[in-house]
């Protein structure tokens, strides 16, 4: 007896949300193929990145952080890093899933630098 795989669902939105389209000056494409995209994330202090999306999960490599918000696509929010202490002073590694449109503020002194490999 075989199993049919389910089809991955669609995206539902459209690929002008996407993050290297919808936010260039903060997403920077480093490599790209079938299987993987790298990107570079910066957000210097007191900027806004427009909203996107990121359409695949990743594992990211924060080198370094500041306190943010994140917003959905309605400008809600839906989560303020400063609730849960200061930044780390480490790098770290987290893994993280497609994301729908959302925003993010840097609302700390320091930039934000990320770098982030999407599995495709």
């Amino acid at each position: 007896m075989s199993r049919k795989r389910s089809e991955p669902q669609a995206w539902p939105w459209p690929d002008s949300l996407d993050a290297v389209i919808a936010a260039p000056r903060h997403h920077k494409l480093m490599f790209e193929n079938e299987r993987v995209r790298i990107l570079e994330v910066r957000i210097p202090p007191g900027e806004t990145v427009p909203v996107h999306t990121h359409r695949w999960p990743s594992a990211i490599y924060v080198a370094k952080q500041s306190a943010f918000l994140r917003r959905d696509g309605e400008g809600h929010l839906l989560f303020d890093s400063r609730t849960v202490g200061p930044p780390p002073t480490e790098p770290l590694v987290q893994w993280v899933p497609p994301l729908p449109p959302h925003s993010v503020e840097n609302v700390g002194t320091a930039e934000i630098i990320l770098i982030s490999a999407e599995l495709k």
